[in-house]
């Protein structure tokens, strides 16, 4: 209907173009019939005198209502995330599941744990520490397991490995001691013959150390 009412047909244009200034290309104007020089960013422009849509540039009405007119404004091209087929908005913040909060952020989106990853040692009152699901609750949590410890040496003296399955869990080894030489690094596991939560090292080295600079030979 605007397109009826403002653009007339056939065309009528100048012969000459105008000359457009610099950052200003020449485009058809909204009906599609002359060129024009394109609007810049800040510029009022309309339905006929259109923005530059090379420079992702479009025509604000937002402004209008308030008593001044469209000007060229960058698009508002707000990104999105999709998890598991649901669209999120930019800056949203969603639960994919009960253990972890995300926050949708420029078409990617960022998770923290809701659960606390803490690490149970063995003690004397607590020997055999497990983290289990626990039906109607969403994080695991640490149980005491009852073993008795008949079977368990009977299960040591026949094999060195424990007979019921070993679930393996351990944290991520942490950086190494020394910034330049032979160093450790340590980690939490139940990566061993009986399952059970220790704190295991290991060598480390992230570079040599530089050499010392030799002493100057005494003079006779």
């Amino acid at each position: 209907q605007v397109c009826a009412q403002l653009c007339r047909r056939p065309c009528y244009c100048p012969w000459v173009p105008p000359r457009c200034p610099r950052g200003s290309p020449l485009v058809l104007d909204g009906c599609g019939c002359c060129k024009i020089c394109a609007r810049r960013l800040g510029e009022p422009c309309d339905f006929l005198h259109v923005c530059d849509q090379s420079q992702g540039l479009v025509c604000d009405y937002s402004s209008a209502s308030a008593g001044t007119g469209a000007t060229c404004n960058f698009e508002d091209d707000e990104e999105g995330c999709e998890v598991n087929g649901r669209v999120y908005r930019d800056g949203e913040v969603f639960q994919p599941s009960c253990k972890i909060q995300c926050q949708c952020l420029d078409g990617g989106f960022n998770c923290i744990p809701l659960c606390q990853e803490d690490v149970r040692l063995p003690t004397p009152d607590c020997p055999y520490p497990r983290r289990v699901e626990i039906p109607g609750k969403c994080c695991p949590e640490w149980i005491c397991e009852a073993q008795d410890q008949h079977l368990l040496r009977d299960a040591r003296a026949v094999s060195p490995l424990l007979r019921f399955p070993c679930q393996e869990w351990g944290t991520e080894w942490s950086a190494c001691s020394a910034t330049c030489g032979v160093g450790f690094a340590t980690r939490v596991s139940n990566q061993n013959r009986y399952c059970r939560l220790e704190t295991q090292r290991r060598l480390c080295m992230v570079r040599p150390c530089p050499a010392l600079p030799a002493a100057f030979p005494a003079v006779s």
